[in-house]
């Protein structure tokens, strides 16, 4: 299960959205902190006037009427009550400032003591769990978090005192609808601002990616956003002046090895015709196998420095009429070749070089593999051909290696083949000159298979799947 998105806007969105929740939780803990504690001062201010008021009425009163007047004034959370001593020892310490305003609305000066003491939970007075230390319900009393309760011993003129219990409970976290209804706007102002501005740049870095996936793919730079922040202008710039390089210098490798090959024909020709003027049957025939075999090497490695030639046109193609049409050409010649694909799929591509690359690989299967089926699958953006034969194999190390240029495997069927080592290598550099590319595995029941990807034109022909009016 993935926890963060892969994309840069989902990343920052979900970093955003988690630093909002919890700034308002903070936010929220600390209005309920600052909240308790003012409910916490006037819970001391009401329950000073409500004991200076009982203790009046209780003095001005008969007493007789004692009874009443306390049942009149109690609560859930204050009690009173009179008793022949008071609850509070001569030494606690007092609330000076609970006890300034009781004895500020007496009539006449009574003693007064005054302390707060942190008291167990509802529920849990005769609970057998442990209570804090002194130290612990000292910090939590003084930081309003624990349960409180309020203590007041007054000495009234008839000698009895009236003890008074006043309990504190920290008030419940309540969010009002209008402040919640304010966070859910602020984080919807705050996502749609940060998708619009997340947008602005990721908008343009796909464009960029895009077009960077075109290079190579003709003599024509892509065209490059221009819009965007100024880091991805100058991204875009820089990768425009890289692709310039990069044609240039392939440009130039290309013109010096065409140049190589046309001076190294003359000389081969001309030793090939001194070498048809020998005597000797057998030197002859030798002299003119390896001239042949240099002339192939130099026609394959020219083959592969040029790739795919500029010059050839782009031409909408049937793959499924040229793959059939491939396969009953090397059917003809050598083991059958079977075509199983669904047709017709149409894309944009330089038929020749395509040809050569798809022959190639379907040449290697025939070749060394005991039996070829050629398989075409069309999906939403490419194209898949598969080339399954019924050979050896290759040893999993050296999938990749035989795609280098002149890569010979003294274990595998390339060792067999006769050739220099360029055949995978132009098939693959051809297929990724068109977009695509090309892949080797072994099959579970043996043989290799051969993985051709292709993308798929986006004009009509491909979206409708009209066969192309030029067959291969």
């Amino acid at each position: 299960m993935r926890l963060f998105p892969r994309s840069l806007l989902g990343q920052l969105a979900l970093l955003i959205f988690g630093a909002f929740v919890a700034a308002q939780v903070m936010s929220a803990w600390l209005f309920a902190d600052e909240r308790g504690a003012a409910l916490r001062a006037a819970n001391r201010v009401e329950t000073a006037d409500r004991t200076a008021a009982v203790a009046r009425a209780l003095q001005n009163a008969p007493e007789a009427s004692a009874g009443s007047i306390l049942a009149a004034v109690n609560s859930r959370l204050v009690r009173f009550g009179l008793d022949d001593g008071p609850m509070i020892g001569a030494g606690a310490a007092g609330e000076e400032a609970v006890r300034g305003r009781i004895l500020g609305r007496l009539d006449s000066p009574l003693e007064v003591r005054v302390e707060e003491v942190f008291v167990p939970p509802h529920g849990r007075e005769n609970s057998h769990r442990p209570m804090p230390s002194a130290w612990m319900r000292e910090r939590m009393l003084a930081a309003g978090i624990g349960p409180a309760e309020l203590r007041i011993s007054v000495r009234l003129a008839e000698g009895r005192w009236l003890n008074v219990r006043s309990r504190f409970e920290r008030p419940r976290l309540q969010v009002p609808p209008v402040i919640l209804g304010t966070m859910v706007l602020s984080l919807a102002l705050l996502m749609a601002a940060l998708w619009l501005g997340i947008r602005r740049i990721t908008g343009p870095l796909r464009r960029l990616a895009a077009a960077a996936d075109t290079f190579g793919l003709d003599g024509t730079p892509p065209d490059l956003p221009p819009e965007g922040p100024r880091e991805v202008r100058a991204l875009s710039e820089a990768l425009a002046r890289m692709q310039r390089r990069l044609s240039d210098m392939i440009a130039d490798r290309t013109r010096m090895l065409v140049a190589l090959g046309h001076d190294l024909r003359s000389p081969i020709t001309a030793l090939r015709v001194r070498a048809e003027m020998v005597d000797d049957e057998e030197t002859r025939e030798r002299m003119v196998a390896t001239l042949d075999e240099m002339r192939e090497m130099v026609e394959a490695t020219l083959a592969f420095a040029r790739g795919v030639s500029r010059d050839q046109p782009m031409e909408e193609t049937d793959l499924a009429a040229l793959l059939e049409d491939i396969a009953g050409e090397l059917s003809e010649t050598g083991p059958p070749v079977v075509f199983t694909g669904v047709g017709p799929v149409v894309t944009a591509l330089r038929r020749t070089p395509v040809r050569r690359a798809l022959r190639n690989l379907m040449e290697n299967a025939q070749r060394y593999g005991r039996g070829t089926r050629v398989g075409l699958h069309r999906g939403e953006r490419t194209a898949e051909i598969t080339i399954d034969d019924d050979g050896p194999g290759i040893p999993p190390g050296e999938l990749e290696r035989v795609f280098d240029p002149f890569a010979r495997l003294e274990t595998s069927r390339s060792r067999e083949t006769g050739g220099i080592g360029l055949g995978l290598s132009i098939a693959r550099a051809i297929l990724r000159a068109h977009g695509g590319d090309v892949a080797l595995s072994n099959r579970s029941e043996g043989g290799l298979r051969a993985t051709v990807t292709l993308p798929l034109a986006g004009g009509p022909a491909a979206s409708t799947g009209t066969p192309a009016t030029t067959r291969p």
